[in-house]
Parts: C-alpha cells; sequence; structure tokens
C-alpha cells in the first residue's frame, strides 16, 4: 500500500483533469457581463467568487493563481470605466481579501482531503491484512468473495473469511465478530491468526474448533484486562473441511452461525444450522458443537454468510430471504450457482433489498471444488505433499469495495 497518493482531481474529462474550467469560466462570464450590463450595473466585484469556487475544486496553487488573475482583472476591466463609474478601492480590497480567503480554505481542504485519504489508506492496509487477498483457486477449491462494511469510510469490520490448506486437506472459516469498530477487527484478526495456524497443522477438525474456542477466550481475558469494554465479545462461525481424498463430502463445526447452503443445478439445500454457542461462550454450555459429514456434490456450490445478508431488511422492514431468492436465481438459470455468479447474485439483491442502506458488515462467500481435485489440498497450485505455494499470491478484486473477488 502506498501512503500520501497524489490526489485526483475532482473533474476529468476522458481521464484529463478539468477542475481548473469552471473558474475560468466563471472569469470570463463576469467579465463580459460587466461591460453587457454597462455603467448603471457593475458586477466586476463579482469576480470574488472566482477563487472561491477554485478553491472548492482545485488545488492551492491554481486557486491562488486564480486569486492573483482575478485582482488584476478586476484592476483592469474597472480601469477601463469613467472615473465615475469605477467601481473603486473598496470592491478592490474585497476581491484581494476574498483571493486570500479562498487560497487559505483551499490549503485547509487539501490537507483534510490528505489525511481522510491517508487514513483510508491505512483502514485498507488494515482490511488487506484481516482478509488477505486469496489467490484465484487456491487450495483446490474455485471461490468469490464479498465484504461491504456498514461504515464504507472505515472499510473493515468484524466479518472475517478465509481459506487454509493444509496435509489433511482444505478448511474454510466464516465468522462474524459482535459488535463494531476496531475492537471487533482485533478480534477478527485474532481468530484469523489462530484459524491460519491449527487449521495448517492440526488433523482433527475438532481440535482446530477448539483452538478458535481457546483463542477467543485468551483475547477476550487480554482485552479486559486491558481495561477496555471486551468482556462479553463473542463470535459466530461456522468452520468446513474438505477432506482429503474424498470428494463428495464435507466437514462442518457450526458456532451459532448463519447455516451454509449448498446450491446446485438441482436447487438450494441447508446445511446442519448453528447447534453450537459462539466462540467465547462454550463454557455456558455443553462443550464445543458436533462436526457433521455432510454430502456435497461435485456440481454444487457451499454459500456462507453473515448475518448482514439474512437480516438485511427492506422499507417495510421484512428479512431479506436468502434461501428462497437463491433457489429463484439457480431455477431461472442453473448457471447462477457458479461462485462467481452466486455471489454477485446475491450481493446486488441484499443491496435491491436494502436501498443500498445496510446496518450491519456483510460477507457473502461462496467456494466449489475444483473439477478433478481429487480431494487434494494441492489442487490448483496451493499445497502439494504438505507444502504451501506462496499464500501471498495476487488475487482478483476488491472486496471491501464490494467488487465481487475470486478465481
Amino acid at each position: 500500500m502506498e501512503f500520501g497518493r497524489r490526489r485526483r482531481p475532482l473533474l476529468r474529462i476522458r481521464g484529463a483533469g478539468v477542475a481548473w474550467l469552471p473558474p475560468l469560466l466563471l472569469l470570463a462570464g463576469v467579465i463580459v457581463l460587466d461591460f453587457a450590463t454597462g455603467e448603471k450595473f457593475r458586477i466586476i466585484t463579482w469576480i470574488v467568487l472566482v477563487p472561491g469556487i477554485a478553491a472548492a475544486i482545485c488545488g492551492v496553487w491554481t486557486t491562488a493563481a486564480y486569486g492573483v488573475l482575478s485582482v488584476v482583472t478586476y484592476v483592469l476591466v474597472d480601469s477601463a470605466w469613467p472615473d465615475q463609474y469605477q467601481a473603486g478601492f473598496g470592491d478592490f480590497l474585497l476581491v484581494a481579501l476574498g483571493g486570500a480567503l479562498a487560497t487559505l480554505a483551499a490549503v485547509v481542504r487539501v490537507r483534510e482531503e490528505r489525511q481522510v485519504g491517508h487514513m483510508r489508506d491505512i483502514a485498507e492496509t488494515t482490511r488487506r491484512t484481516v482478509l488477505r487477498p486469496l489467490p484465484p483457486c487456491w487450495a483446490g477449491l474455485e471461490h468469490a468473495g464479498v465484504y461491504l462494511a456498514a461504515d464504507v469510510d472505515a472499510r473493515v469490520g468484524g466479518d472475517f473469511y478465509d481459506i487454509q490448506p493444509s496435509p489433511h486437506g482444505t478448511r474454510v472459516l466464516v465468522g462474524d465478530v459482535q459488535g463494531k469498530g476496531l475492537g471487533a477487527v482485533e478480534a477478527a484478526a485474532a481468530l484469523l491468526g489462530t484459524f491460519r495456524e491449527a487449521g495448517y497443522h492440526e488433523r482433527d477438525l475438532r481440535t482446530v474448533a477448539a483452538r478458535l474456542e481457546t483463542r477467543m477466550w485468551r483475547h477476550r481475558a487480554h482485552t479486559a484486562a486491558l481495561g477496555r469494554d471486551d468482556g462479553d465479545r463473542f463470535a459466530t462461525a461456522v468452520l468446513i473441511a474438505f477432506p482429503r481424498g474424498t470428494t463428495d463430502t464435507i466437514d462442518v463445526t457450526n458456532f451459532g452461525h448463519e447455516p451454509p447452503l449448498a446450491v446446485g443445478p438441482r436447487g438450494v439445500r441447508e446445511l446442519p444450522a448453528g447447534d453450537g454457542l459462539p466462540l467465547g461462550l462454550g463454557d455456558l454450555g455443553g462443550g464445543q458443537p458436533p462436526v457433521h459429514r455432510v454430502p456435497l456434490a461435485a456440481d454444487e456450490t457451499l454459500l456462507l454468510v453473515t448475518d448482514g445478508v439474512t437480516e438485511a431488511r427492506d422499507e417495510p422492514g421484512e428479512f431479506y430471504d436468502l434461501a428462497r431468492e437463491v433457489s429463484r436465481a439457480v431455477r431461472a438459470d442453473p448457471r447462477r450457482s457458479d461462485p462467481r455468479r452466486l455471489v454477485r447474485r446475491v450481493r446486488d439483491g441484499v443491496l435491491r433489498h436494502s436501498g443500498g442502506c445496510l446496518e450491519d458488515d456483510t460477507t457473502i462467500f461462496a467456494v466449489r471444488r475444483l473439477p478433478d481435485d481429487g480431494g487434494r489440498p494441492g489442487a490448483g497450485g496451493a499445497a502439494r505433499a504438505g507444502g504451501v505455494a506462496n499464500p501471498e499470491a495476487p488475487a482478483t478484486g476488491d472486496p471491501g469495495t464490494g467488487r465481487v473477488r475470486g478465481g
């Protein structure tokens, strides 16, 4: 990520910045009108608007240039009139002061824009650190994902997802940390860090699940010891394993999360619901949730979402019916079970249903086995014989802005 990027012009025509054009047209218009209206209605003083407009859309030096140009133009135009019709020195001071104040306003505006841009760069870097880019066809899976932050300026929140190849198969994690803000981001980063290590090293999915529960408890204890109000934070999540050597089943353990959907040309079916407590609350129940082995055909796509999808409301207050809308879309065109098309369809449906007003972070993630992968975690160039390719290989698209990414 490059900080301090050059500011892009606010007005562009065919890629070229033309923010300087409106003040210039205004300057010319004031001059023409001043001569056209005659001596009884002098409007040359309106030229003070020129640097004011420039301050809103141009850079500092362009605004200063318009301030000087306005003063010079005022003197030349006003001097062209007889003495009895000249606007005089008082209006000259007004134009000069207006140019100076406009330049100062441009300095403040540009400085604020740079600061906001810097903060957005930091948020983007944070997002890419938490939700690392996934290479296309990673770990034998074709995938696509969209992340829409409820805070469009922050662009990062408590939703998380990842794919982790391992010698024991490919593991997938999707979850949602309770709450918002930096506390939720920290918890999501802690869980993802544990998943990326335990998901690779641990053979048993139950052990991976236990490590996630322990990590959430430790993170909560640590933040509480620091005096933060995170003592009751938890996370819903669904942990999935594509075991090595199998092509038609997956293992699923659900920590109180939205149940995944298996979407294929033959329809939509719901996988086991969240029969376990969320991560961080395991001590309140009877241990961690069970691991279910469920069928998943080679042509079925696994669709995982956070509650930003299922709790999206329209104007009358009705929730978005994910299963119904996906079923309708697949019936109309079975090709919509493709991960990229499926994610795009759900994203567009949620935004249309909610009128573009998301009240919670929204994640839509879809994975499907690559053809003829044989259940190998290394299919697609991910991991072979216990080794892992570069996990930082470039990915496509940008989930933070709502564009579908995947391979």
